[in-house]
């Protein structure tokens, strides 16, 4: 029975390792540094599907470490170009959100003038998206769950966001076929008409050359 037992824990781990190492993997937000110029906007987008959690955290670094530490401008829109978060005059923030249109998601740091050294400034963008995004300590309060089960109630997540991630590539690559197969078949008939255009061209060509050489009685 205890042999049966470790054979069947050993089995368990072989397939569970993988998968909470993906997990993990997902959990994982992505740190970004962005360097800011004295005067220009630098911006970062992400194409995100419909009905994920955006969370992120922003902080501003002088390049000079001059005191107090220079304020930006921040902006995030949707891919329609709704404003999701705006603000001014900050040397950190944060913005959540759930995504409602499919598409690229773009945040933009700009220095607002208030920099007295004049040099440039470097922001570090802790962005989140869905699984990543999700307080799972909130989550093991609210239902009383730790140890395997919370593990498990996160591998689920994981396997939710895959499965949405495969149903969002899958329309995008439904979505880009039908484009291609309608530019193939613009092209194709653009083609035909440019080749009939030219047959028309070169036959009143020939008639108008013809009927040239008989006025001209060389013919």
């Amino acid at each position: 029975m205890m042999v049966e037992n470790a054979a069947s824990l050993r089995g368990w781990a072989m397939w569970a390792l993988p998968f909470m190492a993906l997990c993990v993997w997902l959990e994982k937000g992505e740190a970004i540094w962005l360097n800011l110029p004295g005067s220009g906007t630098k911006c970062v987008s992400e194409e995100i599907h419909n009905n994920v959690v955006v969370l992120a955290d922003y902080v501003v670094i002088s390049d000079d470490h001059v005191h107090p530490t220079p304020t930006i401008s921040v902006k995030v829109t949707s891919p329609y170009g709704n404003t999701l978060h705006a603000n001014e005059n900050v040397t950190h923030g944060q913005f959540a959100f759930t995504t409602t249109e499919a598409g690229n998601y773009l945040a933009c740091f700009w220095v607002d003038g208030h920099n007295p050294g004049g040099g440039g400034l470097s922001v570090n963008l802790d962005w989140k998206t869905g699984i990543a995004a999700k307080d799972w300590e909130s989550v093991a309060r609210k239902e009383k769950i730790e140890g395997i089960e919370l593990e498990l109630r996160k591998l689920e997540g994981a396997v939710e966001a895959i499965h949405e991630n495969l149903l969002y590539l899958k329309t995008r690559e439904a979505e880009m076929r039908t484009v291609s197969e309608t530019t193939n078949s613009r092209v194709a008939w653009f083609s035909i008409m440019s080749l009939g255009v030219c047959i028309g061209v070169s036959f009143l060509q020939i008639l108008h050359l013809k009927q040239f050489f008989q006025k001209k009685k060389l013919i």
